[in-house]
């Protein structure tokens, strides 16, 4: 077993801290001792050390099993960025190429194996496995693998078999967010030796939780917007409310940007990096932003519309202040989402025979007969797809996951395509053979891609050309010439959707749908949306009390931030004592902004001047430019 000074060392070296954080060492330090651990952290706990330090201190390849791709390749880049051998396993490989991540794991090349659970039953990842020095198994996202959690995938109860395969390994299991159900049922179905977990307090005393309702949710937002200061994070659920949302920002002056699913690659790190940079405040974004996003100052997260589960909305929120300063989570109603989210179910679980049709017509639509299409993949075009059969784009989404989930088909979005490229020939063949056009380009990949001669790697087409001043086509004609002549191998990426028949195609009255995947999920779903409703509804209990109660922490004082503990304290203080220090307030910031540290009313109880300033904050009647206090449009 390695010492806790040998996993100091490595977080010394890789990462160039000094010191773990919360149960960062307690997590590590049980692995290394060979335990089944789950570890329950917040957003931002740093959950990604825990399993990276202790592999790195072990003999073998560490396999991590995740349900994101886009995440995956994130980290593997993240990884190798650090000189630490890392390769990813997912749906979007050809056989070719998982051959050849597999066989370079048998040998020891690399420390990581990431692997989407849709990988864990092939025959060839089963066989290669047994051939592996495996450290340990790490369950990324791990309340997927309880039907009771908020995104729960069926393919992850093939971790289970793992076991079976290397009975020896420890697992260690990562959520940042499961109630104490979902948690047992983690290391039920993971079948941990002995029940083991660490859990990270979910309580974040410097998050102030708001539910604002509002005649006019923009309005409102912009109000919202003026009197904090710092990076923004606004969460949309379609993409055209980002885009349209994003457009009003930078209307009214506040700069702002997009970001959602149906982004090219490049586009999204442009708009990402933009806004790590500072260079835009605001981010409008889908719940497909966020996961992996490494920025410690955001003041304000907002929601303008109720979010599917407190577990998805709590760690949307936890974007928000991880550098332990001041910030706000906000959520804005204006009366209409939660007849809005009473819908919610019917869209995520449209019914049986909705989905027995969909399935049908995709069948036609390939022209598949009964009994025909057992493992055929093809190119799914959604948008032509819809037009010919009538169907609504989202409802359509939530069939194809169904028919994913019970097993008749493996859908694949469009996010999993990417250009992937491996050099063929030894470094000084290939550059022996460059011309003086071919020869920027290929020095741009060995800048930005390790492992290109040992591996396929994903590559950004934009990436290079705007490094090397060509086109966008100049590139890519340029890496199909070489490819066409042996030196490399280049897939060029594809932004469309793919489905693979996993089942040969049934008679309709055989299209059933097991519990686990339909009935069982909806259900669920609706308890996790009526938790959720039921705390937006509430005005009489602290948010953050509501919070850490639904995740099983008992004891919470209420955080004296939130709305409701507002409203508290302002109905403590008599109303002669209010309105006169809010006057006095007013009087002074008539003259013009002033510091905040400076605001100071000489003959009041400073903490009474605090709670009216408080109130006064979350009505708009006070607003922040930077450390600058002024009268908002609010103020009477």
């Amino acid at each position: 077993m390695p010492s806790q000074d040998r996993y100091t060392e490595i977080l010394s070296k890789y990462w160039g801290y000094t010191e773990f954080r919360g149960i960062q060492r307690e997590i590590i330090g049980s692995i290394g001792e060979g335990r089944d651990t789950l570890g329950l952290m917040p957003t931002g706990g740093g959950k990604s050390i825990t399993f990276q330090v202790p592999a790195l201190a072990m003999r073998g390849v560490c396999v991590v099993v995740t349900p994101l791709v886009a995440l995956m390749k994130d980290q593997v880049a993240n990884l190798r960025k650090r000189h630490i051998r890392a390769a990813a396993l997912h749906a979007g490989l050809g056989h070719d190429e998982m051959l050849t991540v597999l066989d370079n794991c048998v040998f020891g090349f690399y420390k990581f194996l990431y692997v989407s659970p849709e990988r864990l039953s092939s025959e060839l990842f089963i066989a290669k496995l047994r051939h592996m020095e495996v450290s340990f198994f790490t369950v990324d996202e791990a309340h997927c693998i309880s039907q009771w959690g908020h995104d729960f995938r069926p393919s992850y109860l093939r971790i289970a078999d793992l076991r079976k395969v290397k009975p020896a390994c420890p697992v260690l299991a990562l959520t940042a967010t499961a109630t104490p159900e979902v948690a047992a049922d983690i290391q039920r179905v993971l079948h941990f030796r002995r029940e083991n977990e660490f859990r990270m307090s979910f309580h974040r005393p410097n998050l102030a939780y708001q539910v604002l309702r509002a005649d006019y949710s923009l309005l409102t937002l912009r109000r919202v917007l003026e009197s904090s200061a710092g990076s923004c994070i606004i969460y949309r659920r379609s993409r055209q409310q980002c885009e349209d949302l994003s457009a009003s920002l930078n209307d009214w002056g506040i700069s702002a940007t997009y970001f959602h699913a149906g982004l090219s690659h490049p586009e999204k790190d442009k708009r990402q990096a933009r806004w790590l940079g500072d260079e835009v405040r605001v981010m409008v974004a889908t719940s497909a932003f966020g996961m992996g996003i490494d920025k410690a100052d955001v003041r304000l997260v907002v929601h303008l519309d109720i979010p599917d589960s407190i577990e998805e909305y709590f760690q949307e929120a936890g974007r928000a202040g991880r550098d332990g300063k001041p910030a706000r989570s906000v959520i804005i109603l204006d009366g209409r989402e939660l007849a809005y989210s009473d819908r919610r179910p019917g869209q995520r679980y449209p019914d049986e025979d909705y989905i027995r049709n969909a399935y049908e017509d995709i069948c036609c639509y390939y022209q598949l007969a009964v009994g025909d299409g057992w493992h055929v993949t093809r190119e799914f075009n959604v948008g032509q797809f819809c037009r010919l059969f009538h169907y609504h784009p989202l409802l359509l989404h939530s069939a194809l996951t169904i028919l994913h989930n019970a097993g008749y088909i493996c859908y694949r979005d469009a996010e999993d395509g990417q250009s992937r490229v491996r050099v063929n020939a030894t470094r000084n063949a290939l550059l022996g053979a460059l011309d003086a056009r071919s020869e920027p380009v290929f020095m741009s990949l060995f800048r930005n891609y390790g492992g290109i001669f040992v591996d396929y790697v994903y590559i950004d087409e934009e990436l290079v050309a705007s490094e090397t001043g060509l086109s966008v086509d100049d590139v890519y004609h340029c890496l199909a010439d070489y490819s066409r002549r042996g030196a490399i191998s280049y897939i060029p990426r594809k932004h469309v959707p793919h489905i693979t028949f996993l089942v040969r195609r049934p008679e309709r009255a055989d299209i059933t749908f097991p519990r686990a995947a339909y009935a069982d999920r909806r259900r669920a779903f609706e308890h996790r949306l009526h938790a959720m409703q039921e705390y937006v509804k509430s005005t009489g209990q602290c948010r953050s009390v509501m919070l850490l109660r639904y995740f099983g922490e008992k004891g919470a004082r209420p955080c004296g931030m939130c709305d409701v503990c507002l409203e508290e304290r302002q109905r403590n203080l008599s109303d002669a004592d209010f309105h006169r220090i809010r006057l006095e307030i007013i009087s002074l910031l008539r003259e013009g902004p002033i510091e905040a540290t400076s605001l100071h009313l000489p003959h009041e109880p400073e903490i009474q001047v605090e709670q009216v300033m408080d109130y006064m904050r979350a009505r708009e009647e006070l607003l922040m430019d930077g450390r600058m206090v002024l009268l908002g449009e609010a103020v009477e």
